[in-house]
C-alpha cells in the first residue's frame, strides 16, 4: 500500500486537472482514480497506458468526453511526477 503523502499527492494533481470542475467544494471526487493510477505506474505503465486508463475512466465512469479534457498532457504529468516519487 503506498504511503498516504503519495495519495495526497496525486489527488492534488487530479484536482489540479478537476475535469468536472468540482475539486474547489469537493476534494475526493476522483480518489476512485487513485488506487488504479498508482497500481498501474508502480507497475511501470507510460503515458499511453495513463492516457487509456483516464479515457476510459472520463468517459465510462465521469460521463464526460474525453477529447476536450487534455487526457494526454495529464497523463505525461502523472508519469513524470511518479518518476519523481518513485526515485526519491
Amino acid at each position: 500500500m503506498e504511503p498516504v503523502d503519495t495519495q495526497d499527492s496525486l489527488r492534488y494533481l487530479l484536482n489540479e486537472w478537476d475535469p468536472i470542475g468540482v475539486a474547489d467544494a469537493v476534494q475526493d471526487e476522483y480518489d476512485c482514480m487513485i488506487a488504479p493510477l498508482l497500481s498501474r505506474l508502480y507497475d511501470g505503465a507510460g503515458r499511453a497506458e495513463i492516457s487509456e486508463f483516464l479515457w476510459s475512466e472520463l468517459k465510462d465512469h465521469f460521463g464526460l468526453d474525453p477529447t476536450y479534457q487534455e487526457v494526454d498532457s495529464v497523463a505525461s504529468r502523472l508519469v513524470a511526477w511518479w518518476a519523481d516519487t518513485a526515485g526519491s
